[in-house]
C-alpha cells in the first residue's frame, strides 16, 4: 500500500514536470516554472504539499545543488540557451517523490549540452541496470562516477585513464554529492546508517553518501547522478596536480556558467532488480519533442487571442 502511494506521487510529479517542459520559454522567471509545477500537483493531483522547496535552477544556478531556498528564491530570468535543472517533487498522504529533469530552455540541445546530458543519462541508466538485492550502494556510486568520467573523456573534456581518475577522486569534482538517498515518508528518509550496517566512507565524494548499505528488496531510493561546473571546485582542482593533469582546459573553459545536469529517478528495489517509478521523457529526442509540441500549442493559443 505504501508503494502504491509513492507510485501516485511519482505519477503526479512526473506529469507536473512534463507540464513545465511544455510551457517553458526563455524570458520566464524560474519561479514561474515552479508555479506551473505547484499548480498541477495541487489542482490535478490533490497534492497540497511539496516534498521540499522546489529547486528551479537555470544557467549558472544549475550548479547550486540546493538552490531555491529563501536566500536564492528561484528568481532569475531564464535566458535563451540556458540549461534548466528542475528538482521538484510532491507529497501525498505524507509520502514523497523527488524528481530532477534537465533540459534547455529553448527546447533544443546544443552539442555541448547533449554531451553532458548524455553522460549523466548513461550513469543514471547504468546504475539502475546494476541494482539488485545484495548490491553495495557504495559500488553504485563508484559505477556512476566511472560511467560519467568515461563519457567526459570520450567527449574530450577529460584525458587519461579513467581508473587513475577514480583513484584521484576526480568524480567528486563534477559530482560532489551521493548517487541517491532513501525516500518514503521523508524525502531524505531515515535508515542510512544503522548499527550493524556499513558506516559512512571517509573518501572524498563517498563521504557524501546518505547510505552505504547493501540493497534489499522493497527499498525505495533515488538514483540521481549529476555533472556540475562549480567554479570553486574547478579552481581548486586546477591547483591540484592530481586533478589538473586530466583536464582539457580549452574544452573545460566552454562550460563556465554552464550550470549543471542532474537526472533523478525514484526507484524501488525488487527481488530481481529495480523498478523505476518516475515517468518523464529522458532521451534528448523525447525531451525536444515535448517542448516543441508545447511551444506549438502555446503559439496556437496566442494566435487565437490576437484574433
Amino acid at each position: 500500500m505504501e508503494l502504491e502511494v509513492i507510485r501516485y506521487t511519482n505519477k503526479i510529479a512526473s506529469e507536473a514536470h512534463i507540464q513545465v517542459m511544455r510551457k517553458i520559454k526563455p524570458g520566464m522567471k524560474e519561479y514561474q516554472a515552479e508555479a506551473i509545477f505547484l499548480q498541477y500537483c495541487y489542482y490535478v493531483g490533490g497534492c497540497r504539499h511539496v516534498s521540499y522547496t522546489c529547486i528551479c535552477g537555470s544557467g549558472e544556478n544549475g550548479a547550486i545543488l540546493h538552490y531555491g531556498h529563501a536566500a536564492a528564491p528561484n528568481d532569475k530570468t531564464i535566458y535563451d540557451g540556458d540549461m534548466c535543472l528542475f528538482d521538484m517533487g510532491c507529497s501525498y498522504c505524507g509520502y514523497t517523490s523527488d524528481i530532477s529533469c534537465s533540459f534547455p530552455a529553448n527546447g533544443k540541445f546544443t552539442d555541448d549540452q547533449k554531451a553532458i546530458y548524455n553522460a549523466v543519462l548513461k550513469a543514471n541508466r547504468g546504475v539502475i541496470a546494476a541494482m539488485a538485492p545484495g548490491v553495495s550502494w557504495v559500488d553504485m556510486h563508484i559505477l556512476s562516477n566511472r560511467l560519467l568520467l568515461q563519457e567526459l573523456t570520450t567527449f574530450g573534456l577529460l584525458r587519461g585513464n579513467v581508473d587513475d581518475m577514480l583513484m584521484a577522486n576526480l568524480g567528486a569534482v563534477f559530482q560532489p554529492h551521493g548517487i541517491g538517498h532513501f525516500m518514503g515518508l521523508d524525502v531524505h528518509d531515515v535508515g542510512g546508517y544503522l548499527p550493524g550496517q556499513p558506516q559512512r566512507p571517509l573518501q572524498a565524494g563517498l563521504n557524501k553518501l546518505r547510505t552505504s548499505r547493501f540493497l534489499e528488496a522493497g527499498m525505495v531510493i533515488t538514483v540521481e547522478p549529476g555533472c556540475y561546473f562549480i567554479d570553486a571546485l574547478l579552481e581548486a582542482a586546477k591547483q591540484n596536480q592530481k586533478h589538473n593533469q586530466f583536464f582539457v582546459n580549452e574544452v573545460l573553459m566552454r562550460f563556465k556558467n554552464f550550470g549543471g545536469v542532474r537526472i533523478e529517478d525514484n526507484v524501488v528495489v525488487t527481488e530481481t532488480g529495480a523498478e523505476v517509478l518516475t515517468k518523464v521523457p529522458r532521451n534528448i529526442e523525447e525531451i525536444e519533442a515535448v517542448i516543441k509540441a508545447g511551444n506549438a500549442k502555446m503559439d496556437d493559443v496566442c494566435a487565437c487571442d490576437a484574433d
